[in-house]
């Protein structure tokens, strides 16, 4: 199946963008997948550094895509507050650049920028979190302010907490991968993890996510922000019995009595619905392949580990 439309995807070589590259090429576009690292897929690659002007501009020149899905980005909380010049640098001059490029070379083309529900509102300074949010606000505002300017095609994405199977930095991954290596290496007497499990956020499986950022390529109006969640907070304690659930082992979570609040605003998805959009994925069938993949990645290691000795025993 092909329908012809160039589409070109940052930050291919992420956790959300290794997805996105599967579903859109399922689907039929003809795709260029981008990343400033190496990317595994088996599609056209184009490596290319978004915080350089002159890379940018020969990026969009060669490929004239008609539709942008701009994932790349800094996307750690904890890595901003240790280096906030890099964080706005990479979110907020990589999407200029971008965009002007497309702004120069093929103006009609339709973008998704994906932003956060992290973001803070600048008119309400107590809303302000961390400077991942400063980086994320202006990103979007930018974003906004070229469709009035230069009457361009972009929609702005919020995405929440994404989880699902693949290489991921987030909490619920966190956890898979710590009871994937309590499963595989027996060891059940101490806890793998000290974390707040009072703490709420809204989980949202990225292959539900990318399928709201296909509709938003084909129907999101221009200028405007779309919340993609489920408008829903989940405890970590929740998360964590369900983990606790998959498994025979006594994998246990400690508890930290720090930021008992912490209680992430919810953003409700209404625009997307209206737009048809709903998640398809339950929250247990997110946990359970998140879980598989970590398992897998224990499994193949320790196959590794073995023909490694086999092939020393032999020589």
């Amino acid at each position: 199946m092909t329908n012809n439309k160039k589409l070109l995807i940052t930050g291919a070589s992420g956790f959300t963008g290794q997805h996105a590259c599967r579903y859109f090429q399922e689907k039929g576009f003809d795709i260029t997948a981008v990343s400033h690292t190496a990317n595994q897929l088996e599609m056209n690659w184009i490596k290319c550094n978004l915080t350089k002007q002159e890379q940018v501009k020969q990026l969009i020149t060669n490929t004239k895509p008609d539709y942008v899905l701009h994932l790349a980005g800094q996307n750690n909380v904890s890595h901003s507050w240790k280096n906030p010049v890099q964080s706005i640098e990479t979110n907020l001059l990589a999407t200029l650049y971008l965009l002007e490029a497309i702004r120069e070379v093929v103006p009609l083309c339709r973008i998704v920028v994906a932003g956060s529900t992290l973001q803070f509102d600048p008119l309400s300074m107590n809303t302000l979190k961390h400077p991942y949010g400063v980086s994320k606000t202006l990103q979007s505002l930018l974003a906004q302010s070229w469709v009035p300017l230069y009457n361009m095609e972009i929609v702005i994405a919020n995405p929440t907490n994404l989880i699902g199977p693949g290489p991921s930095h987030g909490v619920c991954s966190i956890i898979a991968d710590k009871l994937a290596e309590t499963e595989s290496t027996n060891t059940n007497n101490l806890p793998s993890l000290t974390i707040n499990l009072q703490a709420q956020r809204d989980f949202l499986d990225v292959r539900d996510a990318i399928t709201a950022y296909h509709l938003l390529l084909e129907k999101g109006a221009a200028g405007d922000t779309y919340n993609v969640t489920t408008g829903k907070n989940r405890s970590l304690l929740e998360i964590t019995k369900v983990f606790q659930s998959m498994t025979t082992s006594n994998f246990q979570i400690g508890s930290t009595t720090a930021d008992q609040t912490d209680i992430q605003p919810v953003a409700t998805p209404d625009r997307l619905h209206e737009l048809g959009w709903k998640p398809a994925i339950p929250l247990r069938t997110s946990l359970a392949d998140t879980l598989d993949y970590y398992r897998k990645r224990f499994s193949s290691s320790f196959d590794n580990m073995d023909n490694l000795r086999r092939d020393t025993d032999e020589s």
